[in-house]
């Protein structure tokens, strides 16, 4: 393993690391303030969970910078480059606006402008798009105006497609890390494959996103026990935004021209990731597009577009009957196929071997979204050694425990109790034993009722 990659591995444990420690603190903070809206129409848990999970993700974006800072491979990015410092600016303001809107609720239109006046913090101190590789033309340098706006607007998207994207349990840290893994690798490949070292600080901004994402899952998976509401989902869209800015306008395509052999070949070889018009669509399209539907659906209601409603892809993939894990996985699965189709293709433009693997992939994944109800089922001898979803409903394990009455219970009660023990049991348990668990709390780890999650279908498309 290269030293270099040492580094970087580091960088992502300890970001990593603080991220966690620092979320079981956060989560007991959050509570004491009373971070802790109430359950809205739209929202898919069923009790009130804490927020501001965000601190702790800023907090673990620190630490990264701090200790890459202090390595002998990566300092020379905060002595050669002022993007980290860029970044952390505009990080602390838009997450101080995400901290603010999680407690008091402020108004979209005044987080919009928090986030422009953060894009524009990070474009005056160089984090900014200098000039687009266009296919068929070459590099067209861009004015500052042009630049600028085009940074705002960059930085804009990425992270109300994040935001939008914040509505499942993992949902969006696990998007978020599959991207930044995907943009990790390319960035990696351009700065110590070609030896561009402009690309360095979007390969650190990668690693520490990463970090970011992965330390926060453990408190976030389902049943989630804290959220990290949007003073994380625009920090960590904004993050991501800046890799994209940085690698996008800060690298010349006229030094790949000894690998590529002209111009319009590098532009071509780094297609993929250097448009930013079209970043949104390879690298996060699932949240792009949600964000692109939700505007449409909106509007097409007579309804402002930053109107919060429950028609959002992963609320969708609920409504016909996917559980709550499965929902995430496919998610998963289609940003995974997306973000590395898009950087093996970058790499290995002229294979057409990649073409075939997406598109058998993609037909796994028609599949896989087409069979909602599908519960895989162990084998009899095996129903002892794997979880209660994956049991045989009607073979129950010597071990079974007695009711409250002493009598054995049936396997339709047994079902029910193993439903309220595991909130994401198959959908044929939940069926026969609609039993209510009536234990409450702020944990986020119970679930209270066996109600639809989709009770009525006209309070999702209301105005509120």
């Amino acid at each position: 393993m290269g030293q270099p990659v040492r580094d970087y591995l580091l960088t992502l444990c300890v970001t990593a690391a603080v991220t966690y420690l620092l979320t079981g603190p956060v989560r007991k903070f959050a509570i004491a303030v009373g971070a802790m809206p109430a359950i809205r129409a739209r929202d898919v848990h069923r009790e009130p969970t804490p927020r501001l999970g965000g601190i702790a993700m800023f907090g673990g974006l620190c630490a990264g910078l701090i200790v890459a800072d202090h390595l002998f491979n990566l300092q020379g990015v905060f002595e050669l480059s002022n993007e980290p410092r860029a970044l952390l600016s505009g990080a602390a303001l838009i997450w101080l606006i995400g901290v603010l809107d999680d407690k008091f609720e402020i108004d979209a239109l005044i987080k919009l402008g928090g986030q422009m006046i953060a894009a524009a913090v990070m474009v005056i101190q160089g984090l900014t798009i200098l000039w687009l590789p266009i296919p068929g033309v070459g590099t067209v340098a861009l004015t500052q105006w042009q630049g600028t706006l085009l940074t705002v607007a960059l930085v804009v998207i990425t992270i109300n497609a994040v935001n939008f994207v914040d509505g499942l349990d993992g949902l969006a840290a696990g998007m978020v890390c599959i991207a930044s893994a995907a943009f990790f690798l390319y960035a990696y490949r351009l700065w110590m494959g070609y030896g561009i070292e402009a690309a360095a600080p979007a390969t650190l901004f990668a690693a520490i996103l990463m970090g970011m994402c992965l330390g926060f899952m453990p408190h976030n998976m389902h049943p989630a026990r804290i959220f990290m509401g949007d003073s994380g989902s625009m920090l960590i869209g904004l993050v991501l935004a800046a890799g994209a800015i940085s690698i996008t306008g800060q690298v010349d395509p006229d030094l790949m021209q000894i690998f590529e052999g002209s111009e319009r070949g590098a532009t071509h070889a780094m297609l993929p990731v250097f448009i930013p018009l079209v970043l949104p669509l390879t690298i996060i399209a699932i949240p792009a597009a949600d964000l692109v539907l939700a505007i449409v659906r909106r509007t097409w209601n007579g309804q402002s577009p930053f109107a919060a409603d429950r028609g959002h892809l992963h609320h969708r993939l609920l409504e016909i009957g996917h559980s709550h894990s499965r929902a995430v996985l496919i998610m998963y699965f289609w940003s995974a196929l997306i973000a590395f189709g898009a950087v093996g293709y970058s790499v290995h433009s002229a294979s057409s071997w990649i073409v075939f693997v997406i598109i058998a992939a993609s037909a796994v994944g028609l599949v896989l979204l087409l069979m909602p109800r599908f519960t895989p089922r162990a084998p009899h001898w095996a129903n002892r050694f794997v979880p209660p979803r994956y049991r045989h409903l009607g073979v129950e394990p010597e071990s079974a425990p007695s009711s409250a009455y002493g009598e054995k219970p049936t396997p339709v009660a047994a079902g029910a109790q193993q439903g309220s023990s595991d909130a994401q049991m198959g959908e044929e348990a939940v069926e026969r034993a609609p039993v209510a668990v009536g234990v409450s709390g702020v944990n986020g780890a119970t679930a209270i009722g066996a109600r639809s999650r989709f009770p009525d279908r006209r309070s999702i498309d209301s105005s509120r």
